[in-house]
């Protein structure tokens, strides 16, 4: 059986992401996600806030994390 593809429009995507939007985003885990969660920022990790109990991440501190990441690794 084939896999649907989805594709994320960034517009789209709310202010504040979630783990699950992540992982889809970059088609990793969300264990891996949580990986990345725990992570200090300085070392690689994906920057974080709390709303309760929940984890989210600002959208423009991922799309800059991300970017960063591309950049690393266009060696």
């Amino acid at each position: 059986m084939k896999k649907t593809e989805k594709h994320i429009h960034w517009e789209s995507l709310p202010d504040a992401l979630t783990a699950q939007q992540i992982c889809e985003i970059l088609e990793i885990s969300r264990r891996r996600v949580y990986e990345f969660f725990k992570i200090h920022v300085e070392h690689g990790g994906i920057p974080t806030f709390q709303i309760g109990a929940s984890i989210r991440v600002d959208k423009k501190d991922f799309k800059q994390w991300n970017d960063r990441r591309k950049g690393n690794n266009s060696r």
